[in-house]
């Protein structure tokens, strides 16, 4: 850690504000888009003078990036930028990010902190299976993993017996992975004969998708190292936002240096009291490019205090995002409540994939779910009795399940998807 770590909370507060204030101005003098907004919402950067006027400004969307695709949010001209990234535009036009020199410095510098908080060293081997190229993930753990003074292993997705192989053959003590592609890895493993517990791995930083305490401890118990959450977003900064501590595991601790986060009530939109749960904004405080205010990151936490670094907040564990939610006959769940119960029942694997269809003018909900490979047939029927009245009892709604042989559902290079709906519209 550098000396952001030693600052006590005034420190901190002062730091913060007179970096916000820098940003609101960078935004409103060097973006078109941000000075239209702020004016509309009748508001100017001297109206922020404590960190609690933040709220006062407007909030920034994906969809403010895509109105204004591909370079209208950059506020530095074209030869400053260093490096530019884009998310995949699944759903509709990528949003583009660009970074100075001085961006990509400090994202080495916050993804240093968050290898090291998670008990990555100096001569670590990292091996990095985050994808490289526009997604952020696997340049954004390389960069990070070199300021430390760590070994760089870029390997990328995909190719999943070749990482085991790897893993095997290099020894990296850290692997830097979605966790759903950790799983795929595992069951390769298990097709090599390999006992990942016999591998040097000793950390494992998993982020850019949702997980849960139990998959923690399915990940932890098969593999004997400890397992770690990352936080980032690409429109953020990429990888490295806030990260978990190895010494606690409590939540993930933000840099908060760098970037301000607030609670806001998802539905109301006003800032919440510390400690409640509602959806995660952020603003960047020392991005050059791409300064972000007020970004809706739609996933659901709270803001805890500092426990390994007090100087920072903790955000709690996000295992659902508001644009993940379904509301199934008017009740509301997330795919990470399927996970808890999956993981909790017996002879079922760690890999299942919802659908959701129209019946009877009635949304129905199927649970697609592999048993393990040694499990019964007659353990598969009860599991899938079993696992329909959990989710009865848990979450309030009735639905079907469908438990499959192993290695029949989607594997994940990357992020998992969980939910497919082919429900009738209109």
């Amino acid at each position: 850690m550098d000396e952001a770590e030693t600052l006590s909370a005034d420190e901190l507060h002062a730091l913060q504000l007179e970096r916000l204030q820098w940003t609101l101005w960078h935004a409103y003098d060097n973006v078109p888009h941000y000075r239209a907004k702020f004016e509309a919402a009748g508001v100017h950067p001297d109206d922020c003078r404590g960190l609690d006027d933040l709220a006062k400004f407007p909030m920034t969307t994906k969809d403010d990036l895509r109105q204004n695709y591909p370079f209208g949010m950059f506020a530095v001209p074209q030869r400053q930028v260093s490096r530019i990234h884009a998310s995949s535009g699944t759903t509709g036009k990528p949003t583009v990010v660009g970074y100075t020199e001085r961006d990509i410095g400090t994202w080495a510098t916050v993804m240093a902190r968050s290898i090291h908080a998670a008990g990555g060293r100096q001569g670590d081997k990292v091996h990095v299976a985050y994808g490289y190229g526009l997604f952020t993930g696997g340049l954004g753990a390389h960069y990070g993993a070199e300021k430390l003074g760590c070994t760089v292993i870029p390997v990328s997705g995909g190719m999943t017996a070749r990482q085991v192989q790897l893993i095997v053959d290099f020894r990296p003590e850290i692997i830097m992975v979605t966790p759903t592609y950790l799983l795929t890895m595992l069951d390769e493993f298990e097709r090599q004969g390999v006992d990942p517990r016999d591998t040097a791995l000793r950390v494992g930083i998993f982020g850019a998708e949702p997980w849960t305490e139990e998959l923690r401890a399915e990940i932890e118990g098969r593999t004997g190292m400890d397992a770690v959450d990352i936080y980032g977003l690409s429109e953020v900064m990429g990888p490295g936002v806030a990260q978990e501590s190895v010494r606690t595991k409590d939540g993930l601790h933000i840099w908060e240096d760098h970037f301000y986060p607030e609670v806001i009530d998802p539905l109301e939109e006003h800032v919440l009291e510390p400690g409640e749960r509602g959806e995660l904004l952020f603003t960047s405080l020392t991005k050059e490019a791409l300064p972000i205010i007020r970004y809706r990151t739609r996933d659901l936490t709270r803001l805890l205090p500092g426990t390994a670094y007090p100087a920072f907040r903790r955000m709690e564990k996000v295992t659902g995002r508001s644009d993940d939610l379904i509301i199934l006959r008017g009740v509301n769940l997330f795919p990470t409540q399927i996970e808890e119960i999956v993981l909790r029942t017996d002879g079922l694997a760690p890999h299942f994939q919802l659908e959701l269809t129209t019946k009877d003018r009635m949304d129905q909900l199927t649970v697609h779910v592999e048993a393990h490979a040694n499990t019964p047939e007659q353990r598969r029927v009860s599991a899938a009795t079993e696992l329909v009245a959990e989710i009865k009892d848990r979450i309030g709604v009735s639905v079907e399940v469908g438990v499959q042989d192993p290695d029949t559902l989607e594997r994940s290079l990357g992020k998992l998807r969980r939910v497919i709906d082919r429900r009738k519209t209109g």
